[in-house]
C-alpha cells in the first residue's frame, strides 16, 4: 500500500514541474500562434491518456491489496465466419404485361354477351357476338357458287388434259374457281370480326359495353378489360453504379406492406439502356400470384441481393465504438487467464457493409475471436473484467 502512494505522488510532483516550466494556457492563447496551440492540445491529450492509464492501474491495485475487486460485468461472443449477404432497398410498383382492352373489329349491334366480370376465361374462348347484318347468307352463299366453281374447273381440267376442248375454257374456269375461292376466304374473315374472343387466359375484369349496344372500332369503343394476374412483374430503376453487381438470376425480396406478405423469387431481365434523365436501368422482377391477392399498381419494396461474401466476419451494430481520429474499433477478450476474468483489448477495424443492424468486418477481427459485447461501451483498453455468461452471436 506504501508503494502505491509513493507512485502517486511522483505523478503529482511531476505533473507540477511540468505545470511550473510550461507557459499558461491563457498566455499561449493571447500568442494567437495555431501551430502552437495545436502542439499543446496534443501534448496534453497525451499527458491526459497517460495519467488515465496510471489512475487506471492505481485504481486496480488498490482493489486487489484491498481485497476486494470489483470487476466490470460484460458478455463476449466468439466470432465466426458466415455467409454475408447486402440488399439494395428500392420501390416499384406491380404491373402486368397482360392487362388490356378489348375493342370491337367490326360495328354492329352488340348481339350477345357471353361472359361476366370476374369470370376466368381461355385463350381464344368467345366472349361476345356483333350482329353480322346477313353477312353469314352470303357467306352461304358464296360457298355455293365457290362448289360449283370448283366442279366445273376439275371438269374442265380434264378435258384438257384429254386435249378436249379450248384452253380458253380452262382458263376460265380456273380464274373463276380462283375468285370464288378468294371471296369466300375474304367473307369469312370479315365475319369472324363479328365474335370478339380472349386474345389470352385471365379474368374478366370489366365488361365496359351491354348487350344490344351499337359498337365500332375505334377509341372509347371498349368492350371489354382482360387481366392475367398469373403473370404479374415488378419493374424497378437501379442507379448505374450498380451495373456491375445486379445481374439476371441475383435473389430479390419482394414485400407488400397492404398484404403484409413477402415473395423470394429472382431477377428475369436487366435493361440495356441507362436513361439520361436519373442515370438508371431498369430491372424486371417476377412475382408469382397463386392466391391472385396481387394486383397491378400495387406498391412494393424491393431489396435486391447486390453482395454475398461466403465466409465472411459479421459484428452487430452496436459493439463497435468510433475514436477521435474516426477509427472504429471494438474490444477483443483475452480469457486465457482465470476462470470469468478476461483483459479486454481495444482492436481497430476496417468494416465493409451493413445489413440491417449486422456489419462485415473486413480486417481487424479473426475467426474465434471473444468480442464485447454487453458492456463494450462502458470498458476501457487493457481493463480487466469478469464475463457474467458466453453468448453465441
Amino acid at each position: 500500500m506504501r508503494k502505491i502512494l509513493y507512485a502517486l505522488s511522483a505523478v503529482l510532483l511531476l505533473s507540477s514541474c511540468g505545470e511550473q516550466n510550461a507557459v499558461s494556457i491563457e498566455d499561449l492563447i493571447a500568442q494567437g500562434n495555431l501551430e502552437a496551440i495545436r502542439t499543446k492540445k496534443t501534448e496534453l491529450s497525451e499527458q491526459q491518456k497517460k495519467l488515465d492509464d496510471q489512475l487506471q492501474q492505481l485504481d486496480s491495485a488498490i482493489a486487489t491489496f484491498a481485497g476486494n475487486e470489483k470487476l466490470p460485468l460484460v458478455t463476449t461472443f466468439p466470432v465466426k465466419e458466415q455467409q454475408f449477404d447486402h440488399f439494395l432497398e428500392l420501390q416499384g410498383d406491380v404491373k402486368t404485361k397482360q392487362n388490356v382492352l378489348i375493342y370491337p373489329e367490326m360495328s354492329g349491334t352488340l348481339q350477345r354477351v357471353y361472359v361476366k366480370e370476374g369470370q376466368r376465361v381461355s385463350k381464344g374462348q368467345l366472349l361476345a357476338s356483333i350482329d353480322d347484318g346477313g353477312m353469314g347468307s352470303q357467306l352461304a352463299q358464296l360457298k355455293t357458287q365457290a362448289e360449283l366453281a370448283k366442279t366445273t374447273y376439275e371438269r374442265q381440267k380434264r378435258l384438257w388434259e384429254q386435249k378436249i376442248g379450248s384452253e380458253i375454257q380452262y382458263l376460265q374456269a380456273k380464274a373463276t374457281y380462283e375468285a370464288n375461292e378468294n371471296s369466300v376466304k375474304q367473307v369469312q374473315s370479315q365475319l369472324g370480326k363479328s365474335a370478339i374472343r380472349a386474345p389470352f387466359s385471365g379474368i374478366i375484369d370489366d365488361v365496359i359495353k351491354d348487350q344490344g349496344t351499337v359498337v365500332s372500332p375505334g377509341p372509347s369503343s371498349e368492350v371489354f378489360r382482360i387481366v392475367n394476374l398469373s403473370d404479374m412483374y415488378i419493374e424497378v430503376d437501379v442507379p448505374e453504379s450498380y451495373l456491375g453487381d445486379i445481374k439476371k438470376g441475383k435473389e430479390a425480396q419482394v414485400y407488400f406492406p397492404v398484404l403484409g406478405d413477402t415473395v423470394v423469387t429472382k431477377i428475369r431481365q436487366t435493361g440495356n439502356f441507362i436513361n439520361p434523365s436519373n442515370r438508371a436501368f431498369t430491372v424486371e422482377i417476377p412475382v408469382p400470384n397463386k392466391n391472385g391477392t396481387i394486383k397491378p399498381n400495387l406498391t412494393a419494396k424491393v431489396n435486391i441481393n447486390d453482395y454475398t461474401n461466403e465466409k465472411a466476419v459479421v459484428v452487430p451494430q452496436s459493439i463497435i465504438s468510433e475514436n477521435a481520429e474516426g477509427q472504429q474499433y471494438v474490444y477483443v477478450a483475452d480469457t486465457s487467464g482465470e476462470d470469468n476474468k478476461a483483459v479486454v483489448n481495444k482492436s481497430i477495424i476496417t468494416t465493409g457493409r451493413n445489413q440491417g443492424s449486422m456489419v462485415e468486418v473486413l480486417s481487424g477481427i479473426a475467426d474465434g475471436d471473444q468480442l464485447v459485447k454487453e458492456g463494450a461501451r462502458s470498458v476501457k483498453d487493457g481493463q480487466k473484467v469478469e464475463i457474467k455468461k458466453d453468448e453465441v452471436l
